[in-house]
């Protein structure tokens, strides 16, 4: 006796699909999907409001006033739950959407910064490795003082001194007669 196949089971694919996929170009969404991507935001932002705490708050002391409202409140309660838990499901999904929109871009951003950024300091290293290698020229120069005459003396590791005004406000140089 031929053994069954097990049943497999197969989602509606209409019910199920998936318009964001990667593996397809993006296509303009449907004025009923746009719809109800804001109806579902507005009623996540509704349910989220403290004024709707303070309504169902109002809503669940009714039954104090008046014991016989209960069944019927309850009742309500329950269909309030089932339309409330989907529409904030739907509603942090398409919300999501967006932030992950936003990381996508801020990713990008924060990559070409970090490149330029990696640029600045291969060109900082070489302009200090070209600093240091100016400075070990000149630690391998002769130091000390040599002497012309009684007036004259030059320090051999020091830059000159600028002709112009000394720090008293004389002049030095040709200018100075």
């Amino acid at each position: 006796m031929p053994l069954k196949p097990p049943h497999a089971w197969k989602p509606l694919n209409w019910f199920y699909r998936d318009r964001h996929r990667a593996d397809r170009p993006p296509s303009a969404p449907r004025w009923i999907d746009t719809f109800n991507d804001r109806l579902a935001v507005k009623m996540t932002v509704m349910f989220g409001s403290i004024w709707c705490v303070y309504m169902f708050t109002v809503f669940s002391l009714l039954p104090v006033l008046h014991a016989s409202w209960q069944g019927p409140l309850l009742y309500i309660s329950n269909c309030i739950q089932l339309v409330a838990l989907p529409a904030l499901m739907v509603g942090n999904a398409v919300i999501a959407r967006g932030t992950d929109q936003r990381a996508i871009e801020d990713h990008t951003a924060l990559v070409e910064i970090l490149n330029d950024v990696r640029e600045e300091l291969a060109q900082l290293r070489a302009f200090t490795a070209g600093i240091a290698r100016t400075e070990q020229e000149n630690k391998e120069r002769p130091a000390g003082v040599i002497a012309f005459a009684n007036e004259a003396t030059i320090t051999v590791n020091e830059p000159a001194a600028p002709t112009g005004s000394h720090a008293d406000g004389s002049l030095s140089g040709p200018a100075a007669g």
